[in-house]
């Protein structure tokens, strides 16, 4: 790993999440990380986007929690069984991490229309199309159009979802829930042991969703170690 900045507390912003809160990260940025050692990044809590590194460090709140599945001990549950038959027809590739213009086309109309925010091109470069580590990109498609895009970072022993766009046209499919369990299946094949979600906040309606795939591990910030929660 090549160190560009060591680690240091972020200035603090408006929290996304919770409301009348404040956020603030504890960052740094590295080029050429090995898988082992994003497997050990992904362990203590940090979180990426291209060479940003990020984890939660907020004075008096512990509520982000990292996420992340043993893909051995996943079952779907019958509602995401039923997402997987509804989304049967579509078609999961893998490639390398190669800009296309229709990419940035899929991620804007996503932030515009489920996000309610602009998209701007040279972050979305920045973030998603900068590799610091190994990665992959999968695409989903509805007959031969492009409707979801997978960015994935590949450690050692681990498979971490770093963001899904989609096309809202299509939101009926639940294909945030079919690219979950689409990807679980691409670890348990790559031999991964771990799935890491990112991030979830109680109390966030928009985060919720990755508690629905249990068992899941959470990671405790004053230990320091992983628990697993099991299924209700």
């Amino acid at each position: 790993m090549i160190l560009y900045q060591p680690p240091e507390p972020s200035p603090p912003i408006p929290c996304p999440y919770l409301p009348e809160r404040e956020l603030t990260y504890e960052q740094f940025f590295a080029g050429e990380v090995q898988p082992r050692e994003l497997d050990w990044l992904l362990a203590r809590g940090w979180r990426k986007f291209g060479n940003f590194f990020f984890r939660p460090a907020c004075q008096g709140c512990r509520d982000c929690h990292p996420l992340r599945l043993r893909v051995t001990d996943f079952q779907p549950s019958k509602s995401q069984r039923r997402v997987l038959r509804k989304g049967a027809h579509i078609r999961f590739e893998l490639g390398p991490l190669r800009y296309r213009p229709e990419y940035f086309d899929l991620y804007a109309r996503h932030s515009q229309v489920r996000l309610r925010q602009p998209a701007d091109l040279e972050d979305f470069l920045v973030h998603l199309h900068t590799p610091s580590c190994p990665t992959l990109l999968g695409h989903y498609y509805l007959e031969d159009k492009l409707v979801g895009l997978s960015y994935l970072d590949i450690g050692e022993t681990s498979l971490s979802s770093v963001y899904f766009v989609f096309d809202p046209d299509v939101a009926n499919l639940s294909l945030g829930i079919l690219s979950i369990l689409r990807e679980i299946s691409l670890a348990h094949r790559l031999g991964r042991g771990y799935y890491y979600l990112g991030f979830a906040v109680p109390g966030c309606s928009r985060m919720a969703y990755k508690e629905r795939f249990r068992p899941f591990q959470t990671y405790c910030w004053e230990t320091h170690t992983w628990q697993t929660l099991p299924k209700p």
